[in-house]
């Protein structure tokens, strides 16, 4: 089998899925308190974004190191996200199936940026 060749982030099948993911977030957050639109509702927001802005902006970079350290900050932006949601959950804001795809999301997308990192690090 012949690998895909990667012209732009756009490609990236994690970048893909973490704008997915952005959409299911912004979806959710539509349903949060109107006294939460600046605090939980725009800092989950700002994490959501921080995702893929981060693979784009890493993958433009001159270096596969300089890549790696963009998609360890769409990792730890993963793990605010993640955070963020557990808290709306347990406030009981939004709905239980919105949770659920945007949790099974998230794992996917950090499983996959941690791959990512690995291989940027491991090539020559």
């Amino acid at each position: 089998m012949e690998k895909q060749k990667i012209k732009n982030y756009k490609d990236l099948v994690v970048w893909q899925k973490s704008m997915r993911l952005a959409t299911c977030v912004y979806k959710l957050v539509e349903v949060f308190p109107k006294n939460e639109i600046f605090g939980l509702s725009s800092q989950v927001k700002r994490s959501v974004v921080s995702i893929p802005a981060n693979i784009a902006e890493g993958s433009q970079r001159s270096s596969r190191k300089d890549f790696a350290q963009f998609l360890h900050m769409s990792l730890g932006s993963c793990a605010e996200l993640e955070t963020e949601l557990l808290i709306a959950k347990q406030l009981c804001f939004g709905k239980e199936l919105q949770y659920n795809e945007a949790e099974s999301l998230m794992i996917e997308i950090s499983k996959m940026l941690k791959s990512l990192i690995f291989k940027l690090k491991t090539q020559n």
